[in-house]
């Protein structure tokens, strides 16, 4: 069943904001403060990559060198939604994007293998 579920997604212009959201599905599903929720993406014809990532309980974030000044990830705790502001987009950003869960609390960033619950994922196009 899903258990996080991604919103936002689109298209844009390249130069324009696009924002995204990924909170669980149900009540079932609890983010703990030692999770690190990510935001990954999987452009066309290349393999999923990660993004950015929070966090939980540090409020901690992290980000892919591709994406660092331009996106910036954020969580509300109260309604246990992480949300991903992606500014000056480019059409190099075009792919789908998926929130996951990291119940490893080493702040495994970018190891994909720690992350065990992920979103569907929402298409994000960006065009020049």
């Amino acid at each position: 069943q899903v258990q996080l579920v991604e919103s936002g997604g689109g298209s844009a212009q390249a130069g324009e904001t696009l924002t995204l959201s990924c909170a669980p599905s149900g009540p079932t599903f609890v983010i703990y403060s030692s999770y690190v929720i990510g935001w990954w993406r999987q452009r066309p014809g290349k393999e999923r990559e990660f993004v950015a990532g929070v966090h939980w309980r540090l409020n901690k974030k992290y980000y892919a060198d591709s994406v660092k000044g331009r996106f910036t990830i954020g969580r509300v705790a109260a309604e246990n939604t992480v949300w991903l502001q992606m500014d000056a987009l480019e059409p190099d950003d075009t792919a789908v994007y998926f929130c996951a869960s990291n119940p490893d609390g080493r702040l495994s960033w970018s190891d994909e293998s720690k992350y065990d619950v992920w979103g569907q994922g929402t298409q994000v196009t960006v065009s020049s």
